[in-house]
């Protein structure tokens, strides 16, 4: 049996080859998902207790010092509705971004897809959101809220803030590669976002005259539209917004997609 490698092979089948190794890619995710909770006690209870006393900390802040308005819902399930999204984004980002140096051995050694260690490392990220949620249904259970129909929508927006994450990530990654001190950048930069994101307040306390440039964060319009699955209310969508929140969003994506494809081939030598 004679193998032949052909060059531009890998990069004519690259999106078939996605699919033929979803196994490997099912792999690394339950792998960092064994590394993260097996055996851990402070994994999970962090995965809680993190989102709880940030939204504590919004709650006073925001909801009793500055009194911004909450339109009716209980300030700690508007806060926590904002937090979710927000905690998904920055976990995916954050363990996407150093997914690929992690796995230098692998990299080094096999063909595959790159792109699937950063996917991959989505995956902690969700099932941290999915751990977190269940915060959200303590707290409606306490304060005795019940969200409406809208609520069906709310795996259109997990796929939103899904793919407002993967196109920095890819970005982050092949850069974290070329410059290993990127890393230090990734903390401040979802440190950062996470005070002008609207998490512990309502979008519409911006001003409107700044509200359509406030949504060039593309978490903007993911935030909102949690917010509003979840409370319902009068806590609308606002449009023109959340379509240029979705613009950004693909874009991001797209050039992240395309700086990841660009650098894939040197990953291998610089790793």
């Amino acid at each position: 049996m004679q193998l032949i490698l052909e060059s531009g092979r890998a990069d004519r089948h690259y999106w078939r080859d996605l699919w033929r190794y979803r196994e490997l890619f099912y792999f690394l995710a339950w792998r960092d998902l064994l590394v993260r909770y097996k055996q851990t006690a402070i994994g999970v209870v962090w995965a809680l207790l993190r989102p709880f006393l940030t939204m504590v900390v919004f709650t006073v802040v925001f909801g009793k010092i500055a009194k911004f308005p909450s339109g009716g819902i209980p300030y700690p399930i508007l806060v926590f509705a904002g937090m979710l999204p927000w905690q998904f984004f920055s976990n995916a980002l954050s363990e996407s971004s150093g997914s690929l140096v992690g796995n230098a051995n692998l990299i080094s050694k096999v063909y595959f897809p790159r792109m699937i260690v950063p996917a991959g490392a989505v995956i902690v990220g969700l099932v941290d959101f999915l751990i977190s949620f269940l915060i959200m249904v303590g707290l409606m259970l306490w304060y005795g809220f019940l969200p409406g129909i809208q609520i069906l929508t709310l795996p259109f927006w997990i796929l939103l803030a899904f793919l407002a994450a993967i196109g920095p990530g890819l970005f982050i990654t092949a850069l974290n590669v070329q410059y290993r001190d990127f890393r230090y950048v990734i903390p401040f930069v979802v440190q950062f976002g996470l005070y002008v994101s609207p998490v512990g307040f309502r979008s519409d306390v911006v001003p409107e005259k700044w509200r359509l440039l406030y949504n060039l964060n593309p978490m903007v319009g993911v935030i909102d539209g949690f917010r509003w699955a979840i409370c319902g209310g009068d806590s609308a969508i606002y449009w023109p917004g959340f379509i240029l929140s979705i613009g950004i969003t693909l874009f991001f994506l797209w050039a992240g997609i395309v700086y990841f494809r660009k650098m894939e081939k040197t990953f291998a030598d610089v790793i």
